[in-house]
This record gives structure tokens, C-alpha cells and sequence, in this order.
């Protein structure tokens, strides 16, 4: 039997924030296993912890959505650094992730990472073929800023300004744009859309992922880090933002995010909600 962690991520409260299954011991579960066990979980995504490549660090982590495994993600990342902080390990730690070994700091309620990747703008979609997934209208749209990107800092994602808080409630997807959006950019993986409005250092955002079976997802912060980053790069200024997510889902999430040069730190907190066994 294989022990499993259920965390609310991005939430000091139970039942909100993303949630996020891991595995804290993971050396014996079968390499055949672990896709199916994150599907069965069927969160945005699940960890599975190793024993560092690396003794100088903390640990080795893997991440994996309902469908595949990425290299990096911003609550999975969080969470499982709150967990391995409440079994004793910390606060300071490194964690091998498929992009590299990622720094972080951990307590037993919050956390913060830091990473220095590059920002990479991979494509730049069409208003219509956001709006088309998004039913929106053209002039739903905010370009003062920026026109709709795809950028990453190791996922993917199109970022999308919106002109105010109640057009990004009005959002109803469509997956038949979505699969028209991710055959034109196979970059982009699926096509993962992030929108957001814009209030000083405060921004509402939503991202839809339908493709790789999240609808919605209640924080990413991952898109987080990618959207700070787009930000800082067209401003030449450092910036500081809190962003409100899964307000929509009912589920809601607090991310903190702020740039120091290339450098982008993400923080935030997480509660435990469950805890039991794999009888696999």
C-alpha cells in the first residue's frame, strides 16, 4: 500500500484553493502507475517525491496532470514544499524538478520559490482565436499592454488581458476552439488559455485547460510566474502582484507574485484536507 496527501493550495482555508494529491514516498510505486494514478486523482495535478539525484538537496519531485507528465507547476510545487516542511525538512530547501533544481522555502502553513528561467515568447494567437475559445467579443480584449501571447516559464500558456472583472466571469469555453488553437501552435501543448484583468498590483485571472481535463483550474502558478514575468519584461520594471483565482469555481486562491531582475518568486499557503492509502 502506497501512502497519499491531499492538500488545498493557494488557501488558508479548507476546500478552497487547488487541490493537490502527493505521494511522499514514491520509490516503490510502478513507473506504469503513475499516470494512472494521477488520473485517477483527477486533479489539476499530482506529485510523486523521490529521494534527491543530488544529496546536497531535498528532494526530487515529479508532477503529473490527469493526462501527462510536465516539468513544472506553481502549486504543486508549493504544496508538496508545505509537506515536506511539516515531516521536519526545511525551511530552506532545493528541489529537482524537470526544469532543474528549484529553490524554495518552506513552513508548516506557507511557502515561496524562486526561479530564474527565461521567459520565452513561443507565438502570438489571434484575438479571434482566443475570443473563440472564450466566447468573447473582439472587444472584450485589452492590447495596450500586450496583444495575447503564448509565453512560458515551463508550461505554456496564452495570457490574455481582459477589460474588467465581469467579462472574465462571462467566460463559457469552447473545447472544439481549443483543439483548432492547439493544432496551430503544438507548442502550446494544449492551448491552455490564462486570462486576467488588471487593477494596480491587484489582478483577477482565470485559466481553462479543457484538453488536458481541467475545465477550469481554481490557481495556477505557473501562469502566475509566466504573466509577472511578461509584465516586468514590457515595463523594464520590477513588479509586485497579487492575483485572486477560482472566485468563478467557488474554490478561492491567493497568489503572491513579484520580480527581482530575471529572478520570479511565487508564495503562498496551503492546508491539508485528506490523507490515506493506495491499496494498489
Amino acid at each position: 500500500m502506497t501512502d497519499f496527501l491531499v492538500y488545498d493550495v493557494f488557501t488558508d482555508q479548507p476546500f478552497g484553493g487547488n487541490p493537490l494529491a502527493i505521494i511522499p514516498d514514491a520509490v516503490n510505486v510502478p513507473e506504469t502507475d503513475l499516470q494512472r494514478i494521477a488520473r485517477e486523482f483527477n486533479f489539476s495535478e499530482t506529485t510523486f517525491v523521490y529521494p534527491p539525484e543530488n544529496p546536497d538537496h531535498t528532494a526530487r519531485v515529479r508532477i503529473f496532470t490527469p493526462t501527462m507528465e510536465i516539468p513544472f507547476a506553481g502549486h504543486p510545487t508549493i504544496g508538496t514544499a508545505i509537506a515536506l516542511a511539516q515531516t521536519g525538512l526545511g525551511p530552506d530547501m532545493m528541489l529537482e524538478l524537470g526544469v532543474g533544481p528549484l529553490s524554495c522555502h518552506a513552513t508548516y502553513e506557507s511557502a515561496q520559490f524562486t526561479t530564474s528561467i527565461p521567459l520565452e515568447i513561443l507565438a502570438h494567437p489571434t484575438i479571434a482565436e482566443v475570443t473563440a475559445c472564450l466566447n468573447l467579443a473582439p472587444s472584450d480584449i485589452v492590447s495596450d499592454t500586450h496583444a495575447p501571447v503564448l509565453a512560458t516559464l515551463g508550461l505554456p500558456f496564452t495570457i490574455t488581458e481582459l477589460t474588467d472583472r465581469t467579462t472574465l466571469t462571462a467566460i463559457e469555453t469552447d473545447i472544439s476552439a481549443f483543439r483548432k488553437g492547439a493544432a496551430i501552435y503544438p507548442g502550446a501543448l494544449d492551448f491552455a488559455q490564462f486570462t486576467y484583468c488588471r487593477d494596480g498590483n491587484t489582478v483577477h485571472a482565470r485559466m481553462f485547460a479543457p484538453l488536458d481535463n481541467m475545465p477550469e483550474d481554481p490557481a495556477t502558478g505557473s501562469a502566475a510566474a509566466t504573466l509577472i514575468a511578461l509584465l516586468a519584461q514590457l515595463s523594464g520594471q520590477d513588479q509586485t502582484l497579487t492575483i485572486h483565482q477560482g472566485e468563478d469555481m467557488g474554490r478561492p486562491s491567493l497568489i503572491k507574485v513579484k520580480t527581482k531582475g530575471q529572478a520570479v518568486t511565487v508564495s503562498g499557503t496551503a492546508r491539508k484536507v485528506m490523507e490515506g492509502r493506495l491499496t494498489l
